[in-house]
């Protein structure tokens, strides 16, 4: 365990130290980082523009277990924040929910959260939802969408497997979700896959934009009665992204905080380290900043 922390601070601090370098060169005028929050929670700053993805802001154990999946008997989040909600908030310029369970929007993001910064959503249904709950300026993502000086590029994907989606009860509560491609002058293509498991929309990004980091969500959640098909990617999607995207950094998340995830950070580092994968896959902990 020890060798497996020391090798992934130190590839971690590679990151810090290239970007650091980079910047003091004066080659880039503007800094790029994404920070873990906790679970799908990320912020993606672009120079001088933050977004905040996929807010969950609750306590430890404030909310019970997703009914019908693994380890329901659990409460949610499992584990608490590493810094103060108003911290994770503070500086921030926009919100983007790629959808609307519990784990990427949950009721104390709604409570503290101004309602008036601006939020983006997939499509109207969740933009009228998050209108509902107070919030003024709620916009439906669109391809080639720009804020702050950043190109937002809405991508598709799908919650867990054509098997599941057959079962109507089940395609119902998976529901719609998005990813997301950053793009700006002098920065990297950043592509945040969201709630999806490996599909021809995924592999069709990858291709089309060549994207250089890619925010990766891999706890291999599963639901009762549907073992060993995922919800979300895993460890072996981890592999199959890089090799669709070999030059590509993977920043791995949305693992140890919700109780369906059943893929860990120490399992996915020690298939990353079966693998060969240390240059190329980064497993940051809560409240980590990876910058660029």
């Amino acid at each position: 365990m020890l060798t497996k922390t020391l090798a992934s601070s130190l590839l971690l601090a590679s990151v810090f130290i290239a970007g650091s370098a980079f910047a003091a060169s004066g080659a880039q005028e503007t800094i790029q980082q994404v920070q873990q929050i906790r679970n799908a929670t990320v912020k993606i700053t672009y120079g001088d523009t933050t977004f905040l993805i996929d807010p969950m802001l609750a306590e430890q154990g404030a909310y019970p277990g997703f009914e019908n999946t693994y380890r329901s008997e659990l409460r949610n989040p499992l584990v608490g924040l590493p810094m103060p909600a108003e911290d994770v908030i503070d500086g921030i310029d926009a919100v983007i929910v790629t959808h609307t369970h519990l784990d990427h929007w949950d009721d104390a993001a709604q409570v503290l959260l101004p309602k008036g910064i601006p939020l983006f959503a997939q499509n109207i249904e969740d933009a009228e939802l998050i209108r509902s709950q107070g919030f003024s300026d709620v916009r439906v993502l669109v391809d080639g969408t720009e804020f702050g000086g950043v190109q937002l590029h809405k991508t598709g994907g799908q919650h867990g497997s054509d098997t599941l989606y057959a079962v109507p009860e089940l395609a119902q509560s998976l529901g719609e979700v998005m990813g997301v491609v950053f793009e700006a002058p002098g920065q990297k293509t950043t592509y945040l896959v969201g709630d999806s498991v490996w599909r021809d929309e995924v592999e069709q990004v990858l291709a089309h934009f060549n994207p250089e980091v890619i925010v990766l969500n891999t706890g291999a959640a599963e639901v009762t009665g549907f073992e060993g098909d995922p919800i979300i990617m895993g460890k072996e999607d981890t592999l199959r992204t890089h090799q669709a995207a070999p030059r590509a950094t993977i920043i791995a998340v949305h693992m140890d905080a919700v109780n369906h995830m059943t893929l860990s950070r120490d399992e996915l580092a020690d298939y990353v380290q079966e693998e060969g994968l240390q240059e190329h896959v980064l497993i940051p902990a809560d409240g980590e900043l990876v910058s660029f």
